[in-house]
């Protein structure tokens, strides 16, 4: 990371700028914009109405409101700048993490095919100035493989444990954003304490790779590009910040459409540039093959859960899962028979209308089901609203259908396979059932409705 194309002299013009951009702001206003000039400084600032994703009046204080409209594309030049200069003290390892649910939309963007489109958004990431490209994949066989042996430790002792079961997923940021902020203590006892995806990729940045790299955790910026604008809130919870280093795991969230609209900006199409492949958290080493998990839109969390499930307690090999839709298409359940007796209960509930159906029936302690994927928007992940949204934010679902085209293209992969992830068990986390495992693979959810400042506001 050496300074370009500047001297000493031009260093010390630009020192009283430098400074200002670095002075911390309450807001970002309009003056802010003024201060970093660069070709991408028109950058419009995503918009969504909260009452779309996460459907409730306490959902937000006034801190993380500001906090999430500063995580923009802004964030990333204002480092990437900071990176041309002179001032290697100021200088940070640029690393982006890229959700595998937001490759389907820049291939169906481009007409690419899922990994022709991970490797171009690779190289065009990387020709900005970006040191590493990670697919978070690996991050998602942990929070699976923690998942179901917590769903295993909890349906048996279930006669022991009030709230052992059912057990919810944890893994979508809206749900448990609702979850803490509106249902508290009836429901998060339920949350699976495994992290999502998102931020155990967080915990192997700046932990395992930040190590290997012999760099302090808050000498890496770590970006994060998913579907949903969820992710943004995710990313400031205080669980997920290291007080040492005074370091986010996360430190900014992008969504797929700001990505693009920085190719847009920049007037550069996915189709024009050189493939490039991803890094990986090993020195050497570059991803050959990109995969996915069993699940039609998500992470798979419901399948994989189910059939080990199944094994572990019943002995009972699953291939297949049939799922039987109920009310709707996003309300369906997966059962298992074993001596003419229903002995799992599973039940996926995507959107709020049957996430808060599940919930009620939850109160009246009439829900029968052992798991529950709950993810917040209808479709799944790959209808996040920072992707499968057209320009007057209605659902575009001509897109969604080619992006579940596209997506079920990719080639599936057990996380019980994947030699990475037990090496990872053993060299980062001291074995599989250690204290480390608990520290930088699970959380703790808030049990308490903190008092929000509401805002009537559009992120």
């Amino acid at each position: 990371m050496k300074c370009e194309n500047c001297t000493k002299k031009e260093c010390s013009n630009k020192q009283r700028n430098e400074d200002r951009q670095n002075t911390p702001a309450d807001v970002l206003n309009s003056n802010d914009e003024n201060e970093e000039k660069s070709e991408f400084h028109k950058l419009a600032n995503a918009k969504i109405f909260l009452s779309d994703c996460l459907a409730c009046d306490n959902c937000i204080t006034s801190d993380e409101a500001v906090r999430v409209f500063q995580q923009n594309q802004k964030e990333l030049f204002h480092v990437l700048n900071l990176n041309k200069k002179c001032d290697t003290s100021k200088h940070k390892v640029l690393a982006v993490s890229i959700c595998p649910q937001s490759l389907p939309y820049f291939a169906a963007k481009f007409s690419l095919t899922v990994t022709e489109a991970a490797q171009r958004l690779c190289g065009f990431l990387k020709s900005l100035g970006v040191h590493y490209v990670f697919d978070t994949t690996i991050a998602a066989d942990f929070s699976i493989l923690e998942s179901q042996k917590e769903f295993v430790q909890r349906y048996r002792h279930q006669n022991q444990e009030e709230h052992a079961i059912p057990m919810f997923a944890s893994a979508c940021p809206g749900w448990i954003q609702y979850a803490e902020r509106v249902l508290s203590s009836l429901v998060t006892p339920h949350i699976c304490t495994a992290k999502s995806p998102q931020q155990i990729m967080g915990s192997l940045v700046k932990g395992y790779f930040a190590r290997q790299q012999n760099l302090s955790p808050d000498k890496i910026f770590h970006i994060i590009v998913a579907p949903c604008y969820d992710k943004k809130l995710e990313a400031l919870r205080e669980d997920f910040h290291t007080p040492l280093y005074n370091s986010q795991d996360v430190d900014c969230v992008l969504t797929s459409g700001e990505v693009f609209q920085i190719m847009e900006q920049s007037k550069v199409s996915l189709r024009e540039i050189a493939e490039v492949a991803f890094d990986t958290l090993f020195d050497g080493v570059k991803e050959a093959e990109l995969i996915r998990h069993d699940g039609r839109k998500s992470d798979g969390y419901l399948e994989h859960i189910f059939k080990y499930a199944a094994k572990e307690l019943f002995d009972t090999e699953v291939k297949d899962v049939v799922y039987k839709a109920l009310k709707n298409k996003d309300f369906q359940e997966v059962t298992l028979e074993k001596d003419g007796e229903t002995v799992l209960r599973f039940a996926a509930a995507y959107g709020f209308r049957n996430i808060q159906n599940m919930v009620l029936k939850l109160k009246k302690g009439k829900c029968s089901y052992h798991f529950i994927e709950v993810l917040a928007c209808p479709g799944g992940c790959l209808n996040g609203k920072g992707q499968a949204q057209t320009e007057d934010g209605k659902p575009d679902k001509a897109l969604l259908r080619q992006m579940e085209d596209v997506y079920a293209t990719v080639p599936v992969r057990l996380p019980e396979t994947n030699r990475q992830v037990q090496k990872l068990y053993q060299e980062w986390l001291d074995g599989m059932d250690s204290m480390k495992v608990q520290e930088s693979l699970h959380t703790k959810y808030s049990t308490e409705k903190p008092a929000a400042n509401n805002l009537d506001i559009k992120w």
